[in-house]
């Protein structure tokens, strides 16, 4: 079964020391997605893809830095995506290896997380669900941009949290629906 992202009901967000005392949150507020379920219900293929410059860190000066050439460089690489290459799948519990693309550099990442199987909306549609998470170090993307503390440290941690909330409609159902 094939499924989109319903992205009303979704989040893409990420976490990251700042000044090594605290932590800053953010997201990302416009992003698409798709997934494959196999007959058995497991999940089989995932693709995500993010809108850079939907960036919100709940400062608009920080994000207009994390849109500039220092970090994202929405401009010249306007989305960051996603694309499982393998899935492994215990119940609920999911592990999913996959391709993370970000400033056009492409490196190997495993998301592990749970996976809802199924279930029928009280409007008929089929919904599954995915949370899963991940840390990467930034500087392998060539998010390198940071400043030195006097204290010693830096401003921003290379360490980032990822983690995605999906929820997804099948596109059979939707098809379907609007016949």
């Amino acid at each position: 079964m094939k499924w989109t992202i319903d992205s009303t009901h979704s989040a893409a967000e990420f976490a990251v020391r700042h000044l090594m005392i605290s932590t800053v949150k953010g997201q990302f507020k416009t992003f698409t997605g798709s997934g494959e379920t196999a007959a058995d219900g497991t999940l089989k293929a995932v693709e995500l893809t993010i809108d850079a410059s939907s960036i919100d860190t709940n400062e608009a000066k920080r994000d207009a830095h994390l849109k500039s050439p220092d970090f994202f460089d929405t401009a010249t690489f306007p989305t960051l995506q996603f694309r499982s290459t393998s899935i492994t799948q215990r119940g609920a519990d999911v592990d999913i290896a996959g391709e993370l693309t970000i400033r056009g550099v492409t490196r190997p990442v495993t998301l592990a997380g749970e996976f809802t199987a199924p279930v029928k909306d009280p409007w008929g549609n089929q919904r599954a669900a995915l949370a899963a998470g991940t840390k990467i170090s930034r500087k392998e993307w060539g998010l390198t941009w940071n400043m030195g503390l006097e204290t010693g440290g830096f401003v921003v941690s290379d360490d980032v949290k990822i983690t995605v909330e999906v929820e997804a409609v099948s596109v059979e159902e939707q098809v379907a629906v609007a016949a």
